[in-house]
């Protein structure tokens, strides 16, 4: 099995994220709940407050073909761009969803208008992602799920998401050896034959700098699909006189 099927991405959307004013908690939150339930994260972005960058950007992770978590955006201040492009990105209309108004109107009565209830206007189509804090839903299309910028309503709305829509995989493994002292181009032969024979599965290497110089090499995934490429480098190592020992 290629581990591109279980791949999802992550999108964090504030400007305040990348000034630096706020610490983001979504790429160890919503990351660890994919690991755990045996998914990769492919990537992981953060996205300013500009509606032509954040309409590109979905449109472009859209035409992915892999679920994605986006957390931030989805109020109804003027800032709040995310549901507008969302509904662009997918190419549908932004249109008031009942079942949103309904809970809104529900929750703040005649306080919902004029603002609160404009959170309700979500991409035609859309589904709703219950939020177990405040009741203000999030919502999915074309298998982006958009979710709030807080992480205490964020997570657990990521985790209703993945309990209901999506199977846990088999447990992500990593084996790995470290290799004693070389460099990763002392390493480059033994590497591409590896990326040759088993081109479905991502090797990684990772070099250390202090002394004594080592390599880290391995291959993350199911257990029983990485074994005959982890097999393999072990054999490759042992013909190239290598010195080395166990990782992770």
């Amino acid at each position: 099995m290629n581990d591109e099927a279980t791949a999802m991405g992550l999108i964090v959307i504030g400007d305040e994220v990348l000034a630096g004013r706020r610490r983001d908690r979504h790429f160890e939150g919503i990351g660890g709940m994919l690991r755990e339930r045996g998914f990769r994260l492919a990537w992981f972005r953060i996205l300013p407050d500009d509606p032509v960058y954040l309409t590109a950007e979905l449109r472009r992770t859209m035409g992915e073909d892999i679920p994605v978590f986006s957390c931030g955006g989805i109020g109804a201040t003027p800032d709040d761009y995310t549901r507008s492009c969302a509904a662009a990105a997918a190419g549908v209309p932004l249109v008031r969803h009942p079942e949103a108004a309904s809970i809104i109107e529900e929750r703040f009565g005649e306080a919902a208008y004029p603002y609160r209830i404009r959170m309700a206007d979500l991409p035609e189509g859309a589904e709703l992602i219950p939020n177990p804090v405040n009741r203000m839903p999030g919502f999915s299309v074309r298998e982006h799920h958009f979710l709030p910028g807080f992480p205490d309503m964020a997570h657990p709305m990521a985790e209703w998401v993945l309990d209901h829509h999506y199977s846990r995989q088999a447990p992500q493994q990593q084996h790995s050896v470290w290799v004693q002292g070389v460099t990763e181009t002392d390493l480059m032969p033994l590497m591409e034959a590896l990326e040759r024979r088993f081109p479905e599965h991502k090797l990684f290497s990772l070099p250390r700098l202090d002394e004594p110089r080592r390599v880290e090499l391995g291959y993350r995934g199911p257990s029983s699909e990485i074994e005959a490429p982890f097999a393999a480098l072990m054999a490759l190592l042992e013909d190239g006189g290598f010195a080395y020992s166990l990782g992770t």
